[in-house]
Order: structure tokens, then sequence, then C-alpha cells
């Protein structure tokens, strides 16, 4: 029997089918090994981080594929006029009613640490229902389309807010936080770039196709949600934070280090009297803890100036570029480069802040703070292509940078038991103040110079708001350092 395979060829054929498939599959199963170790090395395997930095690939991917079939309908298909009545209308009913729900979803997912992973899961699976929805209205752009935007919106910051809260759980051995969010950052930025290019394929395919993509996709995040560790769904030793201006925190401030309280703070110990805080504290719907330093909190109000102007840039932009190309090149050439520019510096900044790790927080975000709005202002007065590419990836490398400091800020000197809730809040008003920077980006008229001034204006404002509190704070130092 042997030598009758041999002599009809079917022998050597297999062979041949089985070398042709390895070789075929070697690319495909040599990327993913690769994109495996990557993940899982220096301890994140081990820790569960590597599961978490992959789901936050997979959660990139598929609000990408969901971003270019709502750009492809509200923004490419029609007129610049009438996309920007689409824009405004989108903004009205998704971004306008997201600012009511922002401030509940940090609340809300508080009351839910045992289910941490059932609320990721949960926002994959809500995603995948919505981006099927929304395939039958993309084509139209009729009105049903917009709140199922709205809806994938809020899953797609309630996701954000939850694993930020989640993130401390799984640090590796002799890992910092600053660290951890920088791969998992740097993740989905990759996740995103590598599927940016596959949805605009299956765009051209039909309107309905990214949303189709954004499905699967989703559907798989919300099973690899359930594969992280059950450590991610422990409170143990967690309570809420609030977080206060530093001036009303100044009144009363207990040392977080012992149980009973500093001279004159809350408790009244061996006076005889009740605690002064006591009868506010139980009628406060949300109790919290008092101690949370005016260094996080300045470095909250820089942050919020970059978020607001990348939500600023990406609207005013996107039509400016439209309309205004930039000199001697097409719309859609004018708003990649400033797309690549943007992409190019958020991965350099937090590169960069992965390497600097917590190394005074407090400094490099005022120094990227001015630096942006250096730049800016250059941009406004000497307004052209270079200046607008310029100030887009300063923008996506001042925010990255700002942001993981402000991370490091959090790991230092918010205690353990109310930081993952910290982080929660802290995510929600930075998202406030994309919204905000939006709305103000697609209400201007379509000036250049006057769009950078406007740039200029909100880093200004956010520097006065802050910086002078950065300085100081970093030159006291951190009263009660958490970590080494």
């Amino acid at each position: 029997m042997a030598s009758a395979r041999s002599h009809d060829g079917s022998g050597p054929l297999r062979r041949t089918g089985r070398t042709v498939g390895h070789a075929l599959r070697s690319p495909f199963t040599g990327t993913a090994r690769g994109i495996r170790k990557a993940t899982h090395a220096h301890g994140a395997g081990e820790s569960g981080l590597g599961k978490l930095i992959e789901l936050h690939a997979v959660n990139g991917a598929g609000d990408v594929m969901i971003t270019i079939a709502l750009a492809s309908t509200v923004f490419f298909s029609v007129p610049t006029d009438q996309a920007r009545g689409r824009v405004a209308l989108y903004l009205a009913v998704t971004m306008a009613p997201f600012i009511v729900l922002a401030p509940v979803i940090g609340p809300l997912l508080d009351r839910l640490p045992h289910g941490r992973r059932a609320a990721m899961a949960g926002s994959m699976l809500a995603r995948a229902v919505l981006a099927l929805t929304m395939s039958g209205a993309v084509a139209t752009g009729g009105l049903e389309l917009y709140p199922a935007a709205l809806g994938v919106l809020v899953c797609s910051k309630a996701y954000g807010v939850v694993r930020s809260a989640v993130v401390p759980r799984l640090l590796p051995p002799r890992f910092s936080l600053v660290k951890a969010n920088s791969r998992v950052t740097l993740a989905g930025l990759l996740a995103t770039g590598a599927a940016a290019p596959i949805g605009a394929g299956l765009q051209t395919i039909g309107p309905p196709w990214p949303l189709y993509g954004a499905c699967a996709i989703f559907v798989g995040g919300a099973i690899l949600a359930f594969t992280l560790p059950p450590k991610v769904d422990s409170a143990k030793g967690e309570r809420k934070a609030h977080l206060v201006h530093p001036q009303e925190d100044d009144a009363v401030r207990p040392d977080p280090l012992c149980k009973t309280a500093t001279p004159g703070a809350e408790t009244g110990a061996g006076t005889g009297k009740k605690p002064a805080r006591s009868k506010e504290r139980n009628g406060e719907k949300r109790p919290g803890l008092r101690s949370v330093g005016p260094s996080v909190l300045h470095g909250l109000q820089a942050n919020a100036a970059h978020r607001a102007l990348s939500g600023f840039l990406i609207f005013f932009l996107a039509f400016l570029l439209r309309e205004q190309p930039l000199s001697g090149r097409s719309a859609a050439i004018s708003l990649g480069i400033v797309g690549v520019a943007a992409g190019t510096g958020n991965a350099l900044g937090t590169a960069v802040g992965s390497w600097l790790r917590a190394r005074g927080p407090e400094i490099i975000i005022a120094s990227v703070l001015g630096l942006a709005l250096g730049v800016a202002v250059l941009a406004s007065a000497f307004f052209s292509t270079v200046m607008v590419a310029a100030l887009a990836a300063t923008a996506g490398f001042t925010q990255a940078l700002s942001k993981l400091s402000l991370d490091a800020m959090i790991q230092r000197d918010v205690p353990e038991e109310v930081r993952t809730s910290a982080f929660a809040r802290s995510e929600t008003l930075l998202q406030m103040a994309w919204v905000v920077g939006g709305a103000i980006g697609i209400s201007l008229p379509l000036n250049g110079v006057l769009g950078m001034a406007v740039a200029a204006g909100i880093l200004a404002l956010g520097a006065t708001a802050s910086v002078r509190g950065l300085l100081g704070a970093a030159r006291r130092g951190s009263p009660h350092p958490r970590v080494a």
C-alpha cells in the first residue's frame, strides 16, 4: 500500500501541501507569538497585565472601525456646510448628553468593584450590538444613527474608566504604574494604526462593513475580558476617592498614615467633642477621603487643558483642512498629514513617559504645558503647513506625557485604598474636558490663524490655573509619598 501511495504521488502532494500551509501560516503565527512575547514581557504575563494590554488593543481596533464608519457618513459624504451641520447635530445628540452622563460613570462603577471584568465585557458586547444597529442607518445618515453613537461613546468611556481602575491590580513586581499605563496606551495606539487601513478597505466594500468588523472585534474583546485574572474583581481595602480643591482640603486633612487624626483634624480626639466631620459624612451620599493633595488637582487642571486642546484640534482642523487644504495638497492628504503627526507625537510621548517613569512629574507636566503653549503661539503667528503639523505632533506628545505624569502622581500621593477610585474620577473629568474642546472647535469660523489663537488660549488658561501650583508642589515635595 505504501508503494501505491508513492506511485500515485499522494505522499509528496501531502508533504507539499503541509509545507505550503506552514509557509502561509508562519507570518501570522510568528506575528502572534511576537506580539504575545512583547505584551507578556517583564512579568506582565504572570501578573495579568499582558492580557489587559491585549484587551486594550482590541478595544482600540474596534473603536477606530466605528470612527471610520461614522466619519464617512457624518463628515466625508456631504458638502462642507452640510457636514458642519451634521457634526453639530452629532455633538448635540451625543456629546451634550455625555456631559450629563460622564460624572455618573465613575460613581456608578465604584458600586461594581466585584464586576470589573463583567463591566468591560459588557461595554464590548454593548458596542457590538450598537455597531450592528448602526450598520442599517450608516448609509442614510438618519437620526437613529445618533442615539446609537451616543451609546457607543458612553460604553467606550466606561471601558476606559474601568481599565484605569484595573491597572493598579495587575502591576508586575518592580513595575511602576506610569510604565504599566504607557504599555497599555501604546498597545492601543498601535492597534488603532493597524486597524485603520483595514477599516478603510472595508469602507470601500460598503458603508456597513467597518461596523461589521467592529462587531466581530468587540465580541472577541468581550470573551478576552473574562480571561483577566480574578483579582481584577477584588475590592479589598478600597474606598471611594473624593477630589476636592486644595484650599477646601487645607481646613481638614487627616494624617493618611495614621488611624488617629492630627491635632485640629476631623476626629477631635482628646477634646471630648464629637468628630467634626462625622455628621457631614453620615449625610453624604458619596463618602470620600480628604487625602488627594494639591499636586494631583493641579495636574488634573493641566491635563484638562491638554484634553480640551485635543478635542478642539480634532473638530476644528477636520473642517478647516477639508475646506482649506494645506498648500499644494488635497483635503485627504492634509488630514492624513495632521493625523499621522498627532499619532506619532502621541506614541513618542508614551515611550518617553515609560522611560522617565515617575521622575519629577510636576515639573514634567508644567514643562510640556509650556511647550504646547509655545508651539500654539507660533502656529498662530506663522500659520503654515509645517506649523499645523508641528502643533498636532506637539499636542499628541504633550498630552500623552502629561497624562502619564498625572498617573505617576496618583500612584505616589493617593493611598492604595482609594487609588482605583481616583483614577476613575480623574478620567471622567478629562473626558468632559475633551467634550468642551470639541464643542469650541465645531463652533468657530474656518480661519486658521483664529483657530490657532484659540488653541493657544485654551493652553494659556490651563497654564494660568495650574503651573504655579505645580511648581510650588514640586519645591515642597510630596508630604506623604506612598511609593519609593
